[in-house]
This record gives structure tokens, sequence and C-alpha cells, in this order.
């Protein structure tokens, strides 16, 4: 199985950028703010609305930033207003924790396509995860919030990996990874083979707050692909 390739972007020109450099999935959001750093809502429908108006059909994710569990209204308000940009999927962090399951409740409830993102730092909660796949989302995601500490290889334990990826898939749900995820890391995910990974800092000259380079995509959607991408300027 071909594990697809996640990039996230903070701009029209990187949105093009990398969607013509190999990527399968464009993704949404702010590196400067964060693991799941949201962008200004008026930002995220410009890059759909320029996505669609140069027929690129790919599916597009955006976070709604970093908001705490405790913060149920807030999470809410911020889904909606996202959703309502047009995206195929909301993306929100769930961090450990007693209330993360009323979180998950009540994104499930919602009327838009949710991707919760399990935040790995401290390991995973098994149980919050097996809820989670009880409640139909379209998807879930593994991340980590700190970037500098390593990567998601590096916070959660291979064979805890297996196991969310074997528990989402048997719930018909797509199993996705993130978390400073490098070329050097390719041979593990590949391993691992979820139905996409998540990048920014492999993709990127220096750190993941730092442009996009079209050589390091193209390299990096060859590992994945298993075929020659050529980068194209925008």
């Amino acid at each position: 199985m071909t594990t697809r390739m996640l990039v996230s972007v903070r701009s029209v020109g990187e949105a093009l950028l990398a969607a013509r450099g190999g990527a399968d999935f464009i993704d949404l959001k702010e590196p400067n703010e964060g693991a799941l750093g949201g962008l200004p809502v008026a930002t995220i429908g410009a890059i759909v609305s320029a996505l669609r108006g140069h027929g690129i059909g790919l599916p597009v994710s955006a976070t709604i930033g970093d908001l705490p569990m405790h913060a149920l209204d807030a999470i809410l308000a911020q889904v909606d207003a996202v959703g309502a940009c047009g995206v195929d999927y909301v993306k929100v962090g769930i961090e450990r924790g007693p209330e993360a399951l009323a979180v998950l409740d009540a994104l499930a409830a919602c009327h838009w396509p949710v991707v919760p993102v399990f935040i790995g730092d401290h390991g995973l909660d098994a149980a919050l995860t097996a809820h989670a796949c009880t409640l139909r989302f379209p998807g879930l995601m593994v991340d980590t919030a700190d970037k500098e500490a390593g990567s998601l290889f590096d916070a959660v334990p291979m064979a805890d990996l297996r196991a969310f990826l074997a528990q989402v898939r048997a719930a018909g749900q797509m199993a996705g990874v993130a978390g400073a995820l490098r070329t050097a890391h390719v041979p593990l995910l590949q391993s691992l083979a979820p139905d996409f990974a998540g990048f920014r800092s492999a993709v990127c000259v220096g750190d993941r707050k730092a442009a996009l380079s079209p050589e390091r995509l193209a390299a990096l959607a060859a590992l994945l692909h298993g075929e020659a991408v050529e980068p194209v300027a925008v």
C-alpha cells in the first residue's frame, strides 16, 4: 500500500507548489502558531478558491488552531468557521485528559467532516482512540506538538502506532500520521503503511517555518510514490 503525502501549507503560492509537486493532500495551517496553528479564515477560503480555480481537485484539510480541550464552545465555533470555507476536512487537535471524550462526542455531532488529531507527545490513550473509532469520523490522525523534541517515532513506540492504525482501519476510517517527519523516516513509514503521512519539516529548507522547497517536495514524492515528480515553479 502506498502512503499518500499530505503537505502543510500557509499560502496560495505554497498550496499550488505542493499540489504541482506531488502532494496527495493539501493541509492548511500556520507553522508559526504551533503544531496545529490555524490560518485566518479568509486565507483558508482564498487558498481553497485558488486551488479549485486552477482545476486542482486534491482533498484539502485545515486546522482550527491549538485550542485547549476545556474550550469546547470555541472549538466548535472555529470548526464551523473553517468548515464553511469549503475544505474537505477540518482537523482538530485532541489532547489526552478527562475533557477529551466530550470534545470527541461534540465533534462527531457537528455537520462538518472532522478529523481528530491525537497529540502523541506523551503517548497515545488507546481507550480514547477506541472511542473515536466508534464515532464515524472520516479519519483519525496522530501528531506531535513539540517539533523540537524529535519526530513522532521518538514520541510513540512503533507497536503503539501499529495498534492505532489497526484500530482505525478496523473501523473503516482513514489513518494518518505526522510529527516532524523527515525523508529519513520514509522506510519507517513504508513499514507502518498509514493511509497518509503529513509533512512540513521535510519539504522546507531549514525548519518548518521556512519556505517550501520544490526540490525537496519532488524528492519526497518520488520516495513515497516510487516515481519521479518534476518540481514546478509557481
